[in-house]
């Protein structure tokens, strides 16, 4: 029996010429040499930050660094002291024109805002058929009664002639005598009606109370208004008054004639005014005074019903220092500023007298001309040694 050999046994011949290639050769370190090494580069690294940071390193005391700070040169000045106050620009006259005795829808309204009326000027109408008639049927009523009492006058004429001659009683004279006052009061009390149900028939038409001009057009046909209702706002600005009020303390201070400075914020305009009228007493709820200041609004075209700033000034100027806002720090009444002296920054406190368009006006104890820290105030201390690195002359103007 012939036995077949396993393919994967048999192991092909090699030949001669073939020989197995060379091992490669492993590069091998020791590792004392590689600690040395890492050692070495730990110590250099530390070396050169070691340099480097000694370099930057400042080896003089702090404290005795000056301090490097910006300066302002203080101006003498005089203050005064304002008083601030906002105001409304309201027109001489204004009406709000609507029914003031009858409820019905609205008929036409003619005229829109911006336009200018006379007096009496028809503004809107509105649909009171049903006052009209019974206007009609008390006016009719009045009449036919009316002409009942005439009657009767002359027939109580006559029963007093005819007691005179005896041929009636003096009770039924009497008696006719009282039926011509109780008609008489009927028909007055008629003819009153007659004239209140003329007056709403009139209501029914809207006229201007005066010249003016439209500002509102609250209501257009076919709205359903009532007695208060407003259809048209009706200003007159011949004449514009600056209405504010003042606090109770300044009551003095906005006397009649007192000038004053106005600034309107609808256009920018400056103007300046008197005080025209003051209130005789305060509001008893805001404890305010009211004022008023006319103006002329001739050459201007000035919107009522905005805002006006009013400035004035109170009491006789004083004399002060001018210092930048930036360069105190304001608590109360008192001012706290750094000055410069040589090269040493002082802390002084001085009375504030008031400020005004970011100026801050202190008493003279702070001498005009001196050197008061602006920038770098918030780091320094009293006694500090300062580096004035820029000094700014005049740079505080009195506004």
């Amino acid at each position: 029996m012939t036995v077949e050999p396993n393919a994967q046994d048999v192991t092909p011949p090699r030949s001669v010429e073939e020989s197995p290639p060379p091992p490669r050769r492993k590069l091998t370190f020791s590792v004392p040499a590689m600690l040395v090494v890492a050692v070495v580069a730990i110590l250099g690294t530390g070396a050169t930050l070691f340099r480097h940071a000694s370099a930057q390193t400042n080896h003089s005391a702090l404290a005795a660094s000056p301090k490097g700070v910006t300066a302002v040169i203080a101006k003498g000045a005089e203050f005064r002291e304002s008083r601030r106050y906002v105001g409304t620009l309201a027109p001489w006259l204004e009406a709000r024109v609507g029914p003031q005795l009858v409820s019905a829808y609205v008929s036409e309204v003619l005229v829109r805002p911006g336009t200018t009326v006379k007096k009496d000027q028809v503004l809107a109408t509105l649909d009171c058929r049903n006052s009209s008639a019974a206007n009609r049927v008390v006016t009719l009523q009045a009449q036919a009664l009316a002409a009942e009492q005439r009657a009767l006058a002359s027939e109580t004429t006559r029963y007093q002639n005819l007691l005179d001659g005896g041929f009636v009683s003096p009770n039924e004279v009497e008696q006719r005598q009282a039926r011509t006052v109780a008609q008489d009061a009927q028909l007055q009390a008629l003819q009153a009606q007659s004239l209140g149900k003329h007056l709403e028939v009139d209501d029914c038409v809207l006229r201007a109370p005066f010249a003016g001009e439209v500002s509102v057009r609250a209501a257009d046909p076919g709205a359903f208004v009532r007695p208060g209702s407003a259809i048209v706002t009706l200003v007159d600005r011949h004449m514009l008054r600056l209405v504010a009020d003042a606090p109770e303390t300044d009551f003095d201070a906005v006397s009649v004639g007192t000038i004053v400075n106005i600034m309107l914020l609808s256009n920018g305009l400056h103007l300046q005014g008197a005080i025209s009228r003051r209130a005789p007493a305060a509001d008893e709820t805001t404890r305010t005074v009211r004022f008023e200041v006319d103006l002329d609004p001739a050459g201007h075209d000035l919107p009522a019903g905005t805002t006006a700033e009013i400035n004035l000034d109170v009491g006789a100027p004083r004399p002060a220092t001018m210092i930048p806002s930036v360069a105190a720090k304001a608590r109360g009444n008192k001012a706290s500023v750094f000055v410069v002296d040589g090269n040493v920054a002082k802390k002084l406190e001085v009375p504030l007298l008031g400020e005004r368009e970011g100026q801050l006006f202190v008493a003279p104890e702070l001498a005009p001309e001196t050197l008061v820290v602006t920038e770098g105030r918030a780091h320094l201390a009293n006694g500090d040694r300062v580096l004035v690195k820029d000094s700014i002359e005049g740079a505080a103007k009195a506004p």
